[in-house]
């Protein structure tokens, strides 16, 4: 169940993230690159888990597992809601920032000790495993990227809510399913860090994963944008 769920997430984060490219190549949209950015880490991330639960998990693998996913994507989704609510200025600001703190999470996850072996198929938890700085790095970026999201889609959503007519209503259906799927994202990995329920938390991922497309589909019409500015 564990490895069908992965690749499920896997399959639709690639969809998710192809379908965000073109439309960001399409229209030159600084938002829409962030989010296909973060959507391809999430997807090679649940690639890395799919492979972890179904040949077995080595140091290689989890390190990419935790970078990619506990502590890049979130930051670099949220990245895409600065952007679209903040403007190009801040937003390229926040990227550079972004850019900085990537750099810092790739040299930790290759250089820090990975204690106890990673073996198995059963998900490593990261507190067991890992030093402090990974894991700070994934509560920093993982929490606040999260905050960012989940706030911007309540801003946005309650912005619609109030315009007249079935459009507003259903822009603001779109941005309550991104907050609800990102919420669903991050409690699978409260499940995970806390009690270790490695099929809660793949199902978290999957179903957390398809939400937020769910959420972008809602929005997305010919020739507007996944979500609104």
């Amino acid at each position: 169940m564990v490895s069908a769920l992965a690749f499920g997430a896997t399959a639709v984060a690639t969809l998710f993230a192809q379908a965000t490219l073109a439309r960001a190549t399409r229209r030159r949209s600084a938002h829409e690159g962030a989010w296909a950015f973060a959507l391809f880490l999430f997807a090679l991330a649940s690639a890395a888990l799919a492979i972890g639960v179904t040949t077995g998990w080595d140091v290689g693998t989890f390190r990419a597992f935790y970078l990619l996913g506990a502590i890049l994507s979130v930051p670099w989704l949220a990245l895409g809601t600065v952007y679209l609510l903040l403007g190009r200025t801040v937003g390229r600001r926040v990227q550079w920032c972004l850019v900085a703190f990537s750099g810092l999470a790739v040299g930790t996850m290759l250089s820090c000790s990975v204690t106890g072996p990673i073996t198995g198929t059963t998900i490593p938890v990261g507190h067991e495993v890992l030093p402090v700085l990974p894991r700070v790095l994934a509560a920093a970026g993982s929490g606040i990227g999260a905050i960012v999201i989940i706030v911007g889609a309540l801003v946005s959503a309650v912005r619609f809510a109030r315009r007249p007519g079935p459009e507003g209503r259903r822009r603001a259906l779109a941005n309550v399913l991104i907050a609800a799927g990102t919420l669903i994202l991050s409690g699978g990995g409260t499940i995970q860090g806390v009690v270790g329920k490695d099929e809660a938390f793949a199902l978290s991922l999957a179903i957390g994963i398809s939400v937020i497309y769910a959420g972008f589909l809602v929005a997305a019409r010919p020739g507007a944008a996944p979500v609104s500015d």
